[in-house]
């Protein structure tokens, strides 16, 4: 039996370990943190519950097939449900829109709201979806840096329908000419944020993402977000993988461009070698290379791409119910331009950021005491290279109280009962992301896709890669989508 480590136990790792378990190797999970997940985790205090990172769950098929591959029943393991809203927005003239998730009603309520035709946004829609089908199986669940992928029907699907993918216009381009409205625009640009780009850069090929939520639909898991990693790490234990935590790689093992094993240090102190077969990182694609292959020449070109972006979070424990509020919410700031530009050509953070309040115990009672809600608190925020993070803390808590203050009415500062701070030097502290970028490298360009680092190496036999960092991308379901297309490789 051929033996596998897996370097790092977020989502994609885990996802690795179940399909390549699943196809009879011997397989190894080493994780330097004490908890398992990654981004994927969750933070506990004062009787409030917050899941740490991903907050929105689509796809959630990428995650049955694991247990399916495995033999088992997802819903022994795993339940969610679908969300019957998508989000609240809201903007400082007084204008609030709930997105349903049911398209009619969605279209409907923007006509009632925003006096742009229905018509025109179920059109978008239907082109979201249209292209998301086209460009799936080529970009999302296939290696690009094969030339079989490139050859087959689905490219030859992709060159037919080229000009209408997006990939001559931004993002902010399309959906000026789409929609006009101010507020529409704002609305539908905001899903460049979902892989950490600036809609004014990025193509308009990113506008399948709504489809995510529209087409396929917005769920949340029994439990919160961690209950993802959770329930996969129990299956993966089930199935007889093998997880070391609070363990760190040192180096990974290469002899003659072959795969050897790792080097691990133990809790105590203690060096230990591991043969293996075959190394899968799931850790940052940069601190793979620089950190952990020191003596192999690092892709320099990939490694310096621009980076997306990453974020401050504030978990709030709020003493009080805010009736207006949803599981998902979104204030806009005033200039959206300007906001973007502030954080990917200034690298500072504006003065008016657009706000991402994420609430589960709407949903789920036990994550906040009885009358009091958790407010998972999120702005855009450059990576870091060097900024005074404590000062920025400082300004935007003050910023974003002021603002959704503003909004609802009340002084939320007088509500908070909890905190704790994320920002891009923590996430890179517990995450190994590069400089905190929450997405790996920025979609910012029409190349971008083809600048994301393949999921094997090109120069030492039976090293692969998965996760945010590497194609296809950040987010979930195209981590999983990685461990997907790593193991069918081997």
């Amino acid at each position: 039996m051929h033996k596998v480590i897996v370097v790092g136990a977020g989502i994609a790792g885990i996802a690795s370990a179940i399909r390549l378990k699943a196809k009879g190797f011997e397989v190894e999970v080493i994780e330097a943190n004490q908890y398992p997940g990654g981004k994927l985790s969750q933070i506990v205090g004062n009787g409030y519950r917050f899941d740490a990172g991903p907050s929105l769950f689509t796809m959630p098929y990428l995650v049955g097939e694991l247990f399916e591959l495995a033999g088992k029943t997802t819903s022994k393991y795993f339940e969610y449900q679908r969300l019957e809203e998508i989000c609240s927005y809201f903007w400082e003239d007084g204008t609030r829109l709930v997105a349903s998730a049911n398209i009619e009603e969605f279209a409907n309520e923007i006509q009632n709201k925003l006096s742009v035709d229905a018509s025109i946004v179920k059109a978008f829609l239907a082109k979201s979806g249209k292209n998301y089908a086209i460009l799936e199986k080529l970009f999302l669940q296939k290696s690009l840096h094969k030339l079989s992928t490139w050859i087959g029907r689905d490219a030859w699907k992709g060159y037919l329908n080229i000009l209408d993918l997006g990939l001559f216009e931004t993002m902010h381009q399309a959906n000026q000419r789409q929609f006009g409205n101010p507020k529409l625009v704002q609305l539908f640009d905001r899903y460049a944020t979902y892989n950490g780009s600036d809609p004014y850069q990025t193509p308009a090929t990113l506008n399948i993402i709504p489809h995510l939520e529209y087409g396929l639909g917005a769920y949340l898991p029994k439990g919160g977000m961690v209950s993802i990693t959770n329930s996969l790490v129990q299956l993966a234990k089930e199935m007889g993988v093998i997880f070391r935590m609070d363990t760190n790689v040192k180096r990974i093992l290469v002899e003659a461009k072959k795969i050897k094993g790792v080097e691990i240090i133990e809790k105590e102190g203690k060096t230990t070698l591991l043969p293996a077969d075959i190394v899968v990182s799931n850790m940052d694609i940069s601190a793979t290379y620089y950190k952990l292959l020191p003596d192999q020449p690092p892709p320099q070109k990939l490694l310096s791409q621009p980076k997306s972006s990453s974020g401050i979070v504030f978990y709030w424990g709020i003493k009080k119910q805010f009736e207006q509020l949803g599981l998902h919410n979104i204030f806009f700031s005033e200039d959206y331009k300007k906001e973007f530009s502030t954080i990917f050509q200034k690298n500072e953070v504006d003065n008016d950021p657009t706000i991402y309040i994420n609430i589960t115990s709407k949903y789920e009672s036990k994550d906040a005491p009885k009358g009091h809600e958790n407010w998972f608190v999120l702005i855009n925020v450059p990576p870091n290279s060097g900024q005074n993070w404590e000062q920025i803390i400082k300004e935007a808590r003050k910023n974003i109280l002021n603002k959704v203050s503003k909004i609802l009415g009340e002084d939320i500062s007088q509500l908070i009962d909890y905190e704790q701070v994320l920002d891009p030097i923590s996430i890179e502290l517990r995450t190994s992301s590069s400089q905190g970028a929450l997405y790996g490298n920025s979609s910012n360009n029409r190349f971008a896709a083809f600048l994301r680092h393949p999921n094997f190496s090109k120069q030492i036999q039976n090293l692969y890669f998965v996760g945010g960092s590497v194609h296809p991308g950040g987010g979930i379901p195209l981590a999983l989508n990685s461990a997907k297309i790593m193991a069918d490789m081997i």
